[in-house]
């Protein structure tokens, strides 16, 4: 380790706008914070729209591999290059594409230090990705430490063999001083003006990238619906993407598109979370919704369908709801639940207090110092072998033995909402 502490590379495919991205630089930034020395290293340059979210310090840099294709062995050869120079006492990759050039570029390069790989997927959405996890399970095998932002996540994925040495579930958390709604009466009003909304409208807003998985098209249906039934319901859809023209085609199909407002992408969508009366998240497949748990930071009960880990987050009836993936009647009568003003203030201070006790960023951040800090004290000084196993159930499978741990005091998912099952996908 470094005079400050860590010396951490974090790996990521890209600074394009995704969940990983984000959570990797918001702990990058919160450990140099810390008086850790952190690099940054992206595969590719394509997408960097996080860029400016960068905020390192003590000797941090920020390096692009520049790779022109999926596997490129220049960028390779320059990543354990790079690994060299820096000598880094740990090395974190967030997700299977940044854990494989991590595994294979410390193996070209002088140095052996420890692996976390960070895994935010909980589904595969088509063959090309189901064989490219092939590769990065031998790499999840050889690394110290996999951690999973939920439990039914991690579930999910060690019953498939996708496990390291150890395996750690650390909640994504959000910064509650930063996702606190501020705004006062005069400020929201001003903005939903602005948006074309009237003061009695029920607006309900989802702030996710419009593409096929996250379902906004089941949302149109809804507010179809809800409007149907004579409530007064609009939509504001935070974000843009390529499913945004079936969106508007299927609004106007429903004669609902002047209820449907887009925004196009939001560097800041603060704002507009606060200009609405409650948050919605319709996706198909989803692990643990950063944009879920910052909606609720901001006191908006959170309609979720339930996929990932939905259920560890929201208690039903109390901080917000759970439906049935694609059921758009289940998805009705939750909404409408929601119209009623006295209903959504007293679910989104739960909701507030929810994510204050759970998924503060302060609390995500101090698990992976420890961590971190913990695995930089004992990894052996050998390689990791890769044995053959027998599971609980009597089958032989490859991978690791693997370990899951939590720390002294932490409730798991079904300590936390003992009505709800967590079952593997």
């Amino acid at each position: 380790m470094s005079d400050t502490g860590l010396r951490a590379i974090f790996v990521t495919g890209s600074l394009a706008h995704g969940g990983a991205e984000r959570q990797s630089i918001t702990l990058m930034n919160r450990l140099a914070e810390r008086r850790h020395e952190c690099h940054l290293v992206h595969i590719k340059r394509a997408g960097t729209d996080q860029f400016d979210r960068i905020r390192l310090r003590h000797g941090g840099s920020v390096h692009c591999l520049d790779a022109v294709r999926y596997f490129d062995r220049r960028a390779l050869a320059g990543f354990a290059a790079h690994i060299s120079r820096i000598n880094p006492s740990v090395i974190l990759a967030a997700n299977g594409y940044a854990l494989m050039y991590a595994t294979l570029a410390m193996r070209l390069s002088s140095r052996r230090v420890p692996v976390v790989a960070t895994f935010h997927s909980m589904r595969l959405l088509g063959a090309r990705e189901q064989l490219q996890m092939l590769a990065y399970r031998l790499c999840f095998w050889l690394a110290d430490c996999a951690v999973f932002v939920c439990e039914r996540q991690r579930r999910h994925w060690l019953w498939r063999g996708v496990c390291a040495q150890k395996n750690q579930v650390i909640y994504n958390g959000v910064d509650t001083e930063e996702f606190r709604d501020r705004s006062g009466p005069e400020d929201r009003g001003r903005l939903r003006s602005a948006l074309g909304f009237a003061g009695t409208d029920y607006v309900i807003g989802i702030s996710a990238r419009l593409s096929r998985e996250k379902n906004h098209v089941q949302l149109v249906e809804a507010v179809a619906r809800l409007r149907a039934k004579g409530i007064p319901a609009r939509v504001l859809m935070v974000g843009d993407g390529d499913m945004r023209e079936e969106i508007e085609s299927r609004a106007r199909e429903l004669e609902v598109a002047d209820d449907i407002v887009i925004t196009g992408f939001q560097q800041d969508v603060r704002p507009y979370v606060a200009a609405c009366d409650a948050m919605v998240l319709c996706s198909h497949t989803e692990a643990f919704s950063l944009a879920g748990i910052e909606a609720m930071a901001m006191g908006k009960p959170l309609v979720h369908s339930h996929v990932g880990g939905a259920a560890e987050m929201i208690r039903p009836g109390e901080n917000g709801f759970l439906f049935p993936v694609g059921d758009t009647a289940a998805l009705v009568d939750s909404l409408a639940r929601l119209a009623d003003a006295g209903a959504r203030e007293r679910m989104g201070s739960q909701a507030r207090a929810s994510v204050e006790a759970l998924f503060s960023e302060t609390n995500m951040v101090d698990r992976y110092e420890k961590l971190l800090v913990s695995l930089c004290r004992t990894r052996p000084a050998t390689g990791v072998v890769v044995p053959l196993t027998r599971s609980a159930t009597g089958q032989t499978r490859k991978g690791p033995t693997p370990v899951t741990e939590f720390p002294a005091g932490w409730r798991t998912p079904a300590d936390i909402h003992p009505d709800h099952r967590i079952h593997s996908d």
